[in-house]
């Protein structure tokens, strides 16, 4: 960013560095059509928000009377996801172009991730950038979400770095809070899937771009 230096830039992944937001409703659809269900319910997606991922599964076996287990259906959600981040999620736009930019400038690079290793790997392997990275942190590597501070602590630790010398780049206001508790300045950045959070994230972030172009010089 043009305004303050910074030593470290810390980045989160689904919505963020990558255009992956669409991800699980696209595999919601092509689930349910393997199944012969070509619609889905309007409010499939909000019942899910609270469950766990075996919760998921055995409330989407009562909804629609599978005649599966839910290992059956963890083992295929897992498998379209791990197809889809290998193959079919792409960086967002100039994000690959600013990431070599702050590399050429000497600014350590880090991930704070909710995202689990056999998602994120293949995707950042993908894409070629996998290398570029100084430390990958996932919210299981702290039993915290990433609304609290310590995963963002770790990274910055782990980056050899005060919170104060990073910058966090993230694309929700809940992600955005722990990074300020944190005591790390903010980035917003724009994803469709939170464009109605878009006036929030301007409020707290120090920062907040629709593209990472904007940071180029």
């Amino acid at each position: 960013m043009d305004d303050f230096h910074f030593r470290g830039a810390i980045f989160d992944l689904d919505g963020t560095l990558l255009d992956s937001m669409h991800i699980w409703p696209d595999i919601d659809v092509e689930f349910l059509r393997r199944r012969g269900i070509f619609a889905v319910p309007p409010d499939y997606s909000e019942a899910l928000s609270s469950l766990s991922f075996r919760e998921t599964a055995e409330y989407t076996i009562r909804r629609f009377q599978l005649p599966e287990q839910p290992e059956d259906l963890m083992h295929e959600w897992n498998q379209m996801a791990i197809d889809a981040y290998s193959h079919q999620v792409q960086l967002k736009p100039h994000a690959k172009e600013y990431l070599q930019f702050l590399r050429e400038k000497g600014v350590h690079l880090g991930i704070c991730t909710a995202l689990s290793k056999k998602l994120y790997v293949p995707s950042l392997q993908h894409h070629q950038i996998f290398d570029w990275f100084d430390t990958i942190v996932s919210t299981d590597d702290v039993n915290k979400g990433k609304s609290y501070p310590e995963p963002y602590l770790l990274t910055a630790a782990r980056l050899g770095l005060s919170p104060e010398d990073c910058v966090v780049f993230e694309d929700i206001p809940e992600a955005v809070s722990g990074a300020l508790q944190a005591r790390m300045r903010v980035c917003g950045v724009y994803d469709e899937s939170s464009k109605n959070k878009v006036e929030q994230m301007q409020l707290l972030c120090h920062k907040f771009i629709y593209d990472f172009g904007e940071l180029l010089p």
